[in-house]
């Protein structure tokens, strides 16, 4: 079993616990270390629990805490080398680069990065595994490509991107130029996007769905939630919206199966289109 807490996740920041018996992985930080250390504190995690912290890309709303957090508490940083090149804060502590597609372990966690199009210098996130369990962020993408479809077949957790509502987006405050960068390729997942991802990976052993990275401005939690579940309905009990300003609970993600239909169809079909939106 993994078990899974949300420090928060939006477009102000972003930080995902993930933890077995033995060993804690905090993915981001992008709060202040005052923040992220009162909200890890309401889930009952020190800093010196952390066994590493692993970094998707350089942007603030993932990596602000990051270089006090290395340098106060020495924690490990696992980054890709252009993510390390492009922080404005590399002061760390301790830190180890990795290749995006180089399968590696933490403490008995095993950890399968994986690239993502996104407007970074080398964006990417992350498949965990322990012990036959698996959970996968995805996140800051603009596009699920067939490659990154791939990665989330047969996960039994995922936190998924429902950055935008495309009417709040398109009726929003957003200049173009900043609509265009949020839907374009390389930009961020909407909630119509997310839906038919969610459908084509959907198994019985898919036990924990998070949608993440919600827009304030341009999303609400019953958007997000409503569209995603007009395509994979039969998922309402499995769904949860975090938020941006206060920590979720701890998620159970187990391999125990459950009945739900047959979406083999829709998997090749997404792989068909090439995984566009």
């Amino acid at each position: 079993m993994l078990e899974v807490a949300s420090l928060g996740s939006g477009s102000s920041g972003n930080a995902t616990l993930v933890r077995s018996k033995t060993t804690t992985l905090l993915i981001d930080c992008g709060f202040t270390l005052k923040e992220s250390l009162k909200r890890m504190a309401s889930l009952g995690v020190a800093p010196s629990d952390l066994t590493a912290v692993l970094i998707s890309h350089e942007h603030s709303d993932h990596v602000k805490g990051i270089g006090p957090l290395s340098r106060k508490f020495g924690v490990p940083i696992h980054l890709t080398h252009g993510t390390y090149r492009r922080l404005r804060d590399n002061r760390l502590l301790a830190y180890e680069l990795f290749h995006a597609h180089a399968p590696f372990t933490l403490g008995d966690i095993e950890v399968d990065p994986f690239p993502t199009p996104h407007d970074a210098a080398e964006s990417c996130q992350f498949v965990l595994q322990h012990n036959g369990v698996s959970f996968v962020v995805a996140t800051d993408m603009g596009v699920c490509t067939p490659y990154i479809l791939k990665k989330l077949a047969g996960v039994n957790g995922v936190l998924i991107e429902c950055n935008y509502d495309d009417e709040m987006l398109r009726n929003g405050p957003y200049p173009p130029s900043l609509q265009h960068r949020i839907r374009g390729n390389f930009g961020h997942l909407g909630n119509v996007q997310a839906g038919p991802v969610l459908r084509a990976i959907d198994h019985p052993r898919l036990n924990r769905i998070l949608l993440g990275h919600l827009s304030e401005k341009n999303n609400t939690e019953d958007c997000a939630r409503n569209t995603v579940l007009a395509s994979l309905p039969q998922a309402a009990d499995r769904v949860t919206v975090l938020k941006q300003h206060t920590a979720s609970p701890w998620f159970a993600i187990t391999g125990e199966s459950m009945p739900i239909e047959n979406n083999a169809s829709h998997t090749e079909a997404l792989l068909a289109d090439g995984g566009q939106k």
